[in-house]
């Protein structure tokens, strides 16, 4: 069988989706669903293809912050083969983001399986994005501007982790994003936006490769073919060089500006999204 070249123009434009959209507020799986239903990217290698674009986007949060994770995790068994005498600074951030981890853990044991069933769709992904910017607005107005709001992601305590976490499960409701969970619940816990947003990167790598390695165990491997292997690799390699450029771009605008642009659009695309599903233009 040869190539399939509008399966790797459309596997293309998947990845750049997930690139943009991965760690900005707007949902990158609300994004792939809607996107896949308006090019029919759809079935069960679509879903398998979905998957690993996404660990393409997780690739650039190690690579981005290599030096942090490397040091993190070095001190993290330094501290504990010295008990304690070194590698505290590390040992904190490792406890921390386990702890971050163990909501996600814990409720996408339990609901993963029924959460794909019933929530994986374009309907609940529109009501998650209207519901996602609504949620921003009024948590940013509320918290945003805390002036004794932690700068420095050292700072950050276990129980501001465990909020940061809890607030993350949101996140397995698609539309609802990822990022944007965990930013909103870095402002309740009293983080700035950016050290939020910083945050939710790296709470993003075992929650997502978690939720990732569950679902290419029950992926079927007897349909792939060429097509299918050279679509994975290039939506891999897309997904990964858009991530990496958004991201540093993101935190730069986080920096200086708030987030309500990305709560406007959410509702905007929302409504968008919801007259197509209306007009029939993306099926259900």
């Amino acid at each position: 069988m040869g190539l399939d070249i509008l399966f790797i123009i459309k596997a293309i434009i998947m990845g750049i989706v997930e690139g943009i959209t991965e760690f900005i507020p707007v949902s990158s799986t609300g994004h792939l669903i809607l996107t896949g239903s308006i090019i029919n990217f759809r079935g069960d290698f679509a879903d398998m293809f979905e998957v690993v674009i996404q660990l393409g986007a997780i690739l650039a949060v190690v690579v981005l912050y290599w030096e942090k994770i490397r040091d993190s995790v070095v001190d993290f068994f330094q501290y504990i083969f010295t008990k304690g005498k070194e590698g505290e600074v590390g040992f904190r951030f490792g406890i921390n983001v386990i702890v971050g981890t163990i909501p996600a853990v814990i409720f996408g044991g339990i609901l993963h399986d029924k959460i794909k069933k019933i929530l994986f769709g374009p309907e609940p992904v529109v009501i998650a994005f209207l519901v996602g910017g609504i949620l921003l607005i009024i948590i940013e107005n509320k918290f945003r501007k805390n002036k004794h709001a932690i700068r420095d992601i050292d700072k950050i305590t276990p129980m501001q982790s465990l909020k940061i976490g809890l607030f993350q499960c949101l996140a397995m409701w698609p539309g609802m994003s990822r990022s944007a969970s965990t930013i909103m619940g870095g402002w309740v816990a009293g983080l700035s936006t950016s050290i939020a947003a910083e945050y939710s990167f790296f709470l993003a790598i075992p929650a997502m490769v978690g939720s990732s390695g569950l679902d290419l165990i029950k992926f079927d491997y007897s349909q792939m073919n060429l097509t299918n292997a050279l679509a994975l690799a290039i939506g891999f390699i897309v997904s990964f060089i858009v991530a990496l450029i958004v991201m540093r771009r993101f935190i730069n605008y986080l920096k200086k500006r708030p987030m309500r642009v990305f709560a406007v659009y959410r509702i905007g695309a929302g409504i968008v999204f919801g007259i197509l599903i209306f007009l029939k233009v993306i099926s259900v």
